[in-house]
C-alpha cells in the first residue's frame, strides 16, 4: 500500500492529480505541467518532497563511516556544508545518489531517494561493522518542502519569516522553530529528532533545517521540519499567492533539462557514476570507499556505455526505454529520459549508448514507436542552471 505525506489532504483539496511514486501517493500536477514548470523558471514554486528519506549518522566514527559508504569526500568538512554523491556497490553500480549534510562534529544528515529508502537503510546497516556510530532512520518524522525559483529567497524570507539570504549554494543551517529570527550554529542546535518523545520530531522547541539546494536548476531552498511545521509552511506559501504549488511532473522536466540525474533512469545498479558522467563526485584520492577499485578501473580504462544528450530534429518525443540506433539501424543504446524541453522548445533526451557513439556531434536515430527520428549527440545540459552561488 502506498504511503501518504503529511500534505496529502492539502494536495487533494487543491485538485491535484495524484499518482503512485516511490511508494507514496504524490501530486503529479495541479494546473498543468507547463504552467508549473514556467512558474519555477520565472517566479517561484513549492514542491512537497516529504517522501524523501532521512538518516542521521552520529558517534565517534561518523565521519569515517560516511567516508566508507560515500563516493564524495567529507573529511574535515565545515559545519553546514552539503555534499552530493553516491553510495556504490563493490562493482561500481549505484546503490543511490544522495545528499550528505555536515551537521556537527561526527554528525551527518543523509537525504536519500524515496523509492530506495528501505534498500538504502538496509545497505547502510550492513556496513556498520567496525564503526562506533549510531545509525538513526528518521524518515517518518520529517516533512520537507522545496521552494524553488528566482524569487525563492524573497518568498522564504518574507512569507515564512525564515532568514536565508546568507546561505551559500549547498550550505545549510538550523533555526529553532520557536525563534526563526535567532538562527543558531548547526553544531549547537543539530536537529534532535532522536530525542523527541514518541517520534514527535518538531515539537514546539525543535529546530528546522534550511538548505540552499534543489532539483530544478534554479535558486531555491529545501526546508525540513515536523509534519505540523511543514503543513504550516505549505499553508502560508499557498495563501500568499507568491508561490505556485508544483507537482512531480514538472519536477522531472525541470531537473531533466539541466542535466540532473534521476535514480532508476540515469543511475542504477547497472549504471555507475562514471557511466553517468558524474566522476567529479567520485573522489579516488580518498583512502577507501565501497566501489573505489571498480570505479578507479572504469576511470582509468573507460566504460562500455556512456550517458549522452541527444537533440532530435523533429518534434517527436522520445521516452524511457526507446531504442537508440546508428544511421544504419544498428542498436547502440536506449533512452533514459526524454521530453520536449519546455525552456528551449526542442525535443531532446538523455540516453545510455555504447561509448564509441558518445562523441559530441555523432549522428544517431531514436526509435519512437514504429518510426525512427534523426538526432545528434549534444551536451546533457539542455538549459543553463541559474544557481545563486
Amino acid at each position: 500500500m502506498e504511503k501518504k505525506t503529511c500534505l496529502y489532504d492539502r494536495h487533494v483539496a487543491l485538485g491535484a492529480l495524484m499518482s503512485p511514486f516511490g511508494g507514496f501517493i504524490m501530486p503529479i500536477q495541479y494546473s498543468n505541467i507547463t504552467d508549473e514548470h514556467n512558474a519555477v523558471r520565472q517566479h517561484c514554486g513549492v514542491f512537497d518532497v516529504s517522501h524523501m528519506g532521512e538518516v542521521r549518522i552520529t558517534g565517534p566514527d561518523a565521519e569515517r563511516y560516511v567516508q566508507h559508504i560515500f563516493t564524495n569526500d567529507v573529511a574535515g568538512a565545515p559545519i553546514g556544508q552539503i555534499y552530493y554523491g553516491m553510495m556504490c556497490y563493490p562493482d561500481g553500480g549505484t546503490v543511490d545518489d544522495l545528499l550528505v549534510y555536515k551537521m556537527g562534529d561526527n554528525d551527518f544528515f543523509l537525504v536519500i531517494n524515496a523509492a530506495n529508502i528501505d534498500k538504502d537503510v538496509a545497505w547502510m546497516q550492513e556496513h556498520t561493522e567496525g564503526f562506533d556510530i549510531v545509525l538513526d532512520h528518521q524518515s517518518e518524522y520529517y516533512g520537507q518542502l522545496a521552494v524553488q525559483g528566482p524569487e525563492a529567497e524573497a518568498v522564504v524570507e518574507e512569507v515564512l519569516g525564515l532568514p536565508c539570504k546568507e546561505l551559500k549554494f549547498y550550505t545549510a543551517k538550523v533555526a529553532p522553530l520557536s525563534s526563526p529570527e535567532g538562527d543558531t550554529d548547526l553544531s549547537s542546535t543539530a536537529n534532535k529528532a532522536t530525542e523527541a518523545p514518541s517520534g514527535a520530531v518538531g515539537g514546539a522547541a525543535a529546530p528546522i533545517i534550511i538548505s540552499r539546494t534543489g532539483y530544478t536548476g534554479e535558486d531555491g531552498f529545501e526546508i525540513y521540519g515536523s509534519h505540523a511545521f511543514t503543513q504550516q509552511c505549505w499553508d502560508k506559501l499557498i495563501e500568499s499567492g507568491r508561490c505556485k504549488p508544483c507537482g512531480l511532473g514538472c519536477r522531472d522536466t525541470l531537473r531533466f533539462e539541466v542535466g540532473l540525474p534521476l535514480y532508476g533512469d540515469e543511475l542504477s545498479a547497472d549504471i555507475s557514476p562514471v557511466m553517468a558522467g558524474l566522476s567529479i563526485f567520485v573522489k579516488l584520492d580518498k583512502e577507501e570507499f565501497i566501489g573505489k577499485e571498480a570505479l578507479a578501473e572504469q576511470k582509468a580504462n573507460g566504460v562500455a556505455r556512456r550517458l549522452v544528450g541527444i537533440e532530435l530534429a523533429d518534434k517527436a518525443i522520445p521516452r524511457h526505454g526507446y531504442a537508440v540506433l546508428t544511421p544504419e539501424g544498428e542498436p547502440v543504446g536506449e533512452v533514459t529520459t526524454g521530453y520536449h524541453c519546455l525552456s528551449v522548445d526542442k525535443s531532446v533526451c538523455m540516453a545510455l549508448v555504447k561509448t564509441e557513439h558518445a562523441k559530441l556531434g555523432t549522428e544517431l536515430l531514436v526509435q519512437i514507436r514504429k518510426k525512427t527520428f534523426p538526432g545528434v549527440v549534444v551536451k546533457k545540459k539542455f538549459y543553463d542552471k541559474h544557481y545563486k552561488k
